[in-house]
Formats: C-alpha cells, structure tokens, sequence
C-alpha cells in the first residue's frame, strides 16, 4: 500500500509553555533595553562580532538597519549607539554564525521542522546554501547555483502566461535589487507583483495619493522637535518604530503636547528613559503622553468626527482662531460640503461610538483649537482596519482644517514597518504601475512593458487556489506567516508548481511550499559584500523620504551566497537569454550601474551616484512637504473627504480581536519569548481581555480557551489560548500574530486598499476542551484537498 507523505503544519504547534505574567510597565527603554540588547547577541554566541557591527549601524559610511524605517537623525548621531533594542536584536539575529546547510536538512524533514515554534525554526542559524525540494519530496537538498537558476528558468518558460508568475518582495530588499527584481518582471511580461505593502501600508498610499498628491508623509524628522501637537494614533512606537521615542523626547522638551490614541496603554506612548542621558538612568525619564485615550477597536472614526465637530464649535465661537481660512480657500477643495454633514452628528453619539467620555474628547480638542503647528502619527492600528483609507482621509481633513499640512512642524506621519518597504514602492515594486512609470521603462530599456494591473497579496492567494498562479518567487519575507488566513493560503502555496524563498534564515514559507521549491540564501544588511573584489554598498529610502547610502562590515558565514542584486539578474538571463534587450551582467557586476539606470527611470534621483554617496544622503522631492498639492481630481487643491462612521454593533457573545506583536518580535521574526512592556513572558498563546467581560461571560483570569471566526460562513479555529486581563475597553481582544492569522479571513479586507483588516476580526471565545483538536484536523484535511467548506 502506497504511504501517504505526511504534510507539515501551516501553523505553530498548540502547545503551551509556562506563562509568566508581571505588572504592566508604564515606561519604555531604560537600562532594561540595554541589556536586552546585549544579551542577544551573547545568546547568538557573537558579543564582539555583533557589538562591532552595532556600532556601525546607522551610522555614516555604516549599514541601515534591518528593523524599522524611522529615519537617522540630519545632524549629529549618537557615538554611543544609534541603534534601539530591537534594531540591536535584529543584528544579532543576522550576525549568528550559525549555519543551516544540506547536512541540517538531510538530518531534518520539513514536516518535523513544522512542529517546531517560530521561535525555535528562526534560531536554527543562517542559510548556508541553495536548496532543493524535488516533487513529493520529504527533505529538502542542496542545489548548485546554475541548476537553481536553471529550474527557475525552466518553469517560467513552460507557462502559458507570464501572468501566471508573481514576485513578491520583502521590505528588506535594497533600491537596487528592487530595481533590477521589478526590471526583469516587466521584461519577463507581468505586473504581479504582491508586496509587503500590500499587508501594512497600502491603505497610507490610497489615502493620500487622491487628497495630497503623494502617497507618503509630508514631515521631517526635525518637525517633530519643533511643532505644538503630536497625536500618536493606532501605533505603538515603543516596540514598532523605538528610536522614534527619542524624537518624541526632543519635542516635548521644546513644549509639543502629545495626545496617545490606541486601545491599549502601550508602555511607548506613555514615557521614555533615554538609556543615553542621565535622567534615564537614575530618573523617571520624559512622560510622553500628556493625553491618552483608550479608543474602542475601529472607534477612532467617530474620535475623528467628534474631534473635528468640537473644533468646528470652538471656530464659530472664536471666527478665523481655531481654523486656517486663508489656506482652506486657497489649498483645499469641498469645504462647504464638508462642514455640512456636522449638522446630523451629536458630541454623545460619538463619543459613545468611539468608546470615550466626551470630556476627554473635549480635552483633546482643546490641546488642538488654537495651535497650528500639529503631526499626526499612526500605523498599522488604522492601515488595517476595513475602513482605515477613510480613517487617514479623516486625519487629512482635520488638518487641512488646520492648514497644518505642508508647512514647518505639521503634516501626516505614516510610521512605515520594514527598514526599505517605501524604497520598494519609490522602485516600482507595485502591482499598479502608472502609465508615465512604464513609459519611462520603455523609452529607457526599449521594451513594451505590460499595462495590466497586476496581483496584490490577497488576490495572488486567492489567484494560486484557482491555479491562475503556478510560481510564486518571494525576494525575502516569510510569506505564509505574514498573509491571513492560514489555513487558506496554505492550500494555495501548496498548489503552487514551484516556490522560490530567498532568505537569510529559515522561515515557515520554507515548510509550506509548492509541489517543488528553492531555498536561495542571500546576503543580510550587515554582511560584507564584494563583487568582482570591490566592496558594493546599497541604498535604501527611510519613512521620511531620504535616501542614504549602506555598507555591511560583518564577513558573510558562508562562501555560497549571492547578493539579492545578483540573483535578479542571473535569474533573468537564464529566464530571458538572447530575448532580453538589458544588460543584466552589467547590473550584476555593479550597483553603481544599477544606481544610473534608476536615474534615467525614476524621478527625483538625479545624479544618484553622487548624492547617496554624501555625508547625509539626499531627500526625494515631496510637493506635499512643500505645500503644494497636486491631486489628479483636482489640480492643485487638496480636496476634504466625506466619510461616515462605521456601524461596529456586535453579537452578544462575539468580541473583536486585533493582532499585535510582542516586544521580541519584529514582523514574523520572533527573537525571544518576551513581551516585557505588557508583562508575558514565556507564552505567545495569549488572548487579551478586560476584566469585566471575563467576568460577565463566566471565564477566569488564566483559564484556557478556544478562538472562533465565522466570516464567509466559514468555521476557522485557533485553539489553546489562555485569557489574561488587561486594561482594554470592553468587548475588545487583543492577540498575537501569526498565531491568529488563521482567524483573519482572506475577505476581511480593507476597503479600496484591499489590505488584509487584521486589527478588525470578530470571534467567539469558548472555554477550551480537548475535542477542539480533532476539529482543527478536520479543517486541515480539507485544507489538504483544497475543500474548505462552509459551516
């Protein structure tokens, strides 16, 4: 009898560890964040290796960091360390010398290294050399380069379509590996292109584009030290942006009040003790927040409108105080429409809506009235919520009443995740294309690039379960435990005929593949790398718009590795050949050459080369920043919105979740298994809820439970999780992700971004019982026969 191959788990084994739970802290950094830097890099074995390179990060002539997008200060930087914590975590995690190589893989099948956690498959070591899964394969198994290239080339050819192919990218990928990676799939003849964009901030870009011309923010770093407001809404900057803390700092010793909104307390927005001065050390450090509001999950919409219908009162009570008229007639479009819908809305109504008192609502609108100069920050908290386009619409419209947008010290703040997610989107990784970019491919390379739209993230997923997708290649990322909908996107890379991972370390998507696969591994930031003996340095674009220059210092841990750059192009003359009308070995040979092609194909770049080469980089061109608003409705005008608020009325026993990550976590990298500010340590199975529903709905502080979604008629189920109660408002969840995302329908998406809405999902909580486990193998099953049926 024929054995069935035994398939891997999509998803982190159900098990628990040994939960730990402390007092929530009310301040971020410290001295703590020292030491749990350092202690990384002893645990990666590499304390003067890592400190070395830390020392280099983000510094002139250094490399950028791997972490996060917040930029390097324009003036002078730390010589102590211009780095925080979790860039300090993300170094050692690259720096390791370990190595996973074939003998690890030989000895090691994909199902078993399945039923091991994140945390465990992430410390195996670095990728040592390319590898092979062959068709009904158990193990993977080394590959030479050329032959690798060679399958690529092999399965691309075959397609009927090159639409039948998607790239997606990595927010780690440089300027010129992004170039050179969008180049060859234009060439090939596809604008699929899914990238990390398309799951964190696509809603920002769809947001802005349409009302201020530019789908980026508009401040410098240096507004933040000199401005009268930050509102901090839907980010948490103490773990997702820290260096960001610093900035904060500097504003409020120069007198900028900072309102906090999010639904949970977050440690980050509510002090800070800078590890670098001594009123860090010994003292209580800087307060941050002077107002925080615990907004309900998606109640910012009404906080928006309640705000704005608060300082519409303070305007009509105090005529051309509170409102910048001036720049309302002479910037803006659609004020009048605007300011009429405030007729049907009540201060009440609102702030019930938003889950706040109208008093502290009425407090924030007084820190806002008469002052001018305000930033709005926020992340993924709004981006992924379903109405999150609307929501940064709303923030436009509260500061265009303002006139605070485009000038000195104000405008829009999209905290941006990954260290070059906008420098992929600046290098046209973007499955919408405009056609004045493709035209500039044209005229440049003298090839009709393809006009079609092409797949973001969701509709790739759902694209390969049709079998409209047959290779998926993914420069960097870990696909599988960043997309929603676990068991779904499971099934659909499982029916991919080949899936290609370049990365530095051994991730999840490796496990879930398609009927054949490739692992090429590849340079981190931090590595030295030569071509043709001379040392390359790469390029990156920072969430505020610079671009600088980055150089890695660290020897590389193995000899069999190829630069991102390199692999795009060697993948494309193997694909293209003789067909092809670019100089692919020329870009191999050198970023310099893929840094003037980027000059003549991309704006704002002029005479790349030599300013990316100067002390502080350059910034890219921002009308926006400059007060200037060309939006393709309506010229020159940045135009108000109109926007409702959303109906969040739930079941009796349904709650809504958001997923968050924990501090020792960076995206789906997991470093550790602490998550220090909110008090878990030790556990990742966790589910945050306010004490008063545990009550009322019969559960107990640490007792064990099962997680419910039911979106598209469809039962999906996490299993073992326990309860811990937390200063959240009522009928609010919080959990970790990627152990959730299994609840996150591929539907539940974000309206016109079609982002996936993971800060907005309804679920059932139900004490947990054993049997749950067999219903979990029943819906893998299905899984595994691409039948997921409705419940």
């Amino acid at each position: 009898m024929k054995k069935t191959k035994k398939e891997p788990s999509a998803e982190p084994p159900y098990k628990l560890l040994d939960l730990k739970v402390s007092p929530v802290k009310k301040w971020a950094a410290g001295i703590p964040a020292v030491m749990a830097a350092f202690s990384d890099l002893f645990e990666e074995g590499v304390p003067v290796r890592g400190t070395r390179a830390l020392f280099s990060m983000n510094q002139r002539g250094g490399f950028d960091c791997p972490s996060c997008a917040w930029p390097d200060p324009d003036d002078e930087r730390s010589p102590v360390g211009e780095y925080c914590e979790n860039g300090a975590k993300a170094l050692a995690d690259e720096a390791t010398t370990r190595k996973v190589t074939a003998e690890f893989f030989k000895r090691n099948s994909v199902y078993d290294l399945a039923n091991l956690t994140d945390f465990e498959i992430g410390r195996m070591g670095r990728l040592a050399e390319p590898m092979y899964m062959p068709e009904n394969g158990t193990h993977y198994q080394p590959i030479s380069w050329d032959d690798a290239f060679k399958k690529i080339a092999d399965h691309l050819n075959r397609l009927q379509s090159p639409d039948e192919a998607a790239f997606y990218t990595s927010g780690r990928t440089s300027n010129e590996a992004s170039f050179v990676y969008q180049l060859f799939a234009r060439e090939f003849g596809t604008n699929n292109m899914p990238d990390c964009s398309n799951m964190c901030h696509e809603t920002s870009g769809t947001a802005l584009l349409p009302t201020i011309g530019i789908g980026k923010g508009t401040v410098k770093l240096d507004d933040f030290y000199d401005t009268d407001v930050i509102v901090i809404i839907g980010h948490n900057p103490g773990t997702n942006a820290p260096r960001m803390m610093s900035a904060l700092e500097k504003g409020k010793k120069n007198g900028a009040k900072i309102i906090a909104i999010n639904p949970l307390p977050e440690a980050g927005l509510m002090a800070f003790r800078n590890p670098q001065q001594l009123n860090g050390v010994i003292g209580n450090g800087v307060q941050l927040a002077d107002l925080y509001l615990p907004v309900k999950i998606n109640g910012d919409m009404a906080l928006l409108k309640a705000l704005e219908l608060l300082l519409l009162d303070f305007e009509r009570k105090s005529p051309g105080e509170v409102f910048d008229h001036e720049f309302i007639n002479n910037k803006t479009a659609g004020y009048e429409a605007f300011i009429k819908q405030f007729e049907d809305y009540e201060l009440d109504k609102l702030a019930e809506e938003s889950g706040l008192s109208a008093a502290d609502i009425y407090q924030a609108a007084q820190m806002l009235a008469f002052k001018k100069r305000i930033i709005f920050c926020w992340g993924m908290g709004l981006t992924q919520q379903p109405n999150g386009v609307d929501m940064i619409k709303e923030i436009v419209n509260l500061l265009l009443l303002k006139g605070s947008i485009g000038k000195p010290g104000a405008g829009v703040c999209p905290v941006r995740g990954h260290s070059n997610v906008q420098g992929n989107r600046t290098m046209l990784i973007n499955e919408k294309p405009t056609n004045e970019q493709l035209d500039r491919l044209r005229d440049y390379y003298g090839f009709e690039p393809p006009r079609e739209h092409g797949y973001d993230v969701v509709r790739a997923i759902k694209a390969m379960h049709a079998d409209k997708l047959k290779v998926l290649f993914c420069m960097g990322g870990n696909f599988l435990s960043a997309t929603p909908d676990t068991t779904y996107t499971a099934a659909a890379l499982r029916k991919l005929h080949l899936s290609v991972c370049v990365s530095t370390k051994l991730n999840r998507t490796h496990l879930i593949h398609g009927r054949e696969a490739l692992i090429l591994p590849t340079y981190s930031r931090s590595d030295l790398d030569i071509v043709n003996g001379e040392a390359q340095f790469i390029s990156t674009e920072s969430s505020m718009g610079i671009v600088q220059s980055s150089k890695g210092i660290l020897k590389p841990i193995s000899d069999d590795l190829i630069n991102e750059t390199q692999i795009a192009c060697r993948m494309a003359m193997a694909t293209l050949g003789s067909r092809s009308v670019v100089d692919w070995q020329r870009y191999a040979n050198s970023y310099d050459a893929v840094r003037d092609a980027i000059e003549k194909c991309i704006p704002g770049f002029e005479n790349y080369n030599s300013r990316v080469r100067e002390r502080n980089g350059f910034y890219l061109p921002n009308a926006a920043r400059d007060g200037n608003f060309v939006t393709a409705a309506y010229g020159d005008r940045a135009p108000f919105s109109l926007t409702s608020v959303p109906d969040n009325t739930l079941a009796r026993d349904e709650y809504l979740m958001a997923t968050t990550r924990t501090h020792d976590q960076f995206n789906t990298t997991i470093y550790g298994l602490e998550d220090r500010y909110r008090g878990i340590k030790n556990e990742r199975r966790v589910v945050f809820m306010n004490q008063k529903d545990i009550d009322a709905d019969g559960f107990v502080n640490g007792e064990k439970v099962d997680l419910f979604n039911y979106d598209d008629g469809i039962e999906r189920i996490a299993p073992l999780f326990i309860i811990v109660a937390y200063p959240i408002p009522e009928r609010n969840t919080v959990t970790y992700f990627p152990e959730t995302n299994v609840l996150v329908s591929i539907n539940n998406v974000v309206g016109e971004s079609n982002m996936p809405a993971s800060k907005y999902v309804r679920i059932k909580i139900r004490k947990h019982v054993p049997e749950i486990f067999e219903q979990v193998e029943k819906t893998q099953q299905r899984e595994r026969r691409n039948e997921l049926m409705p419940v």
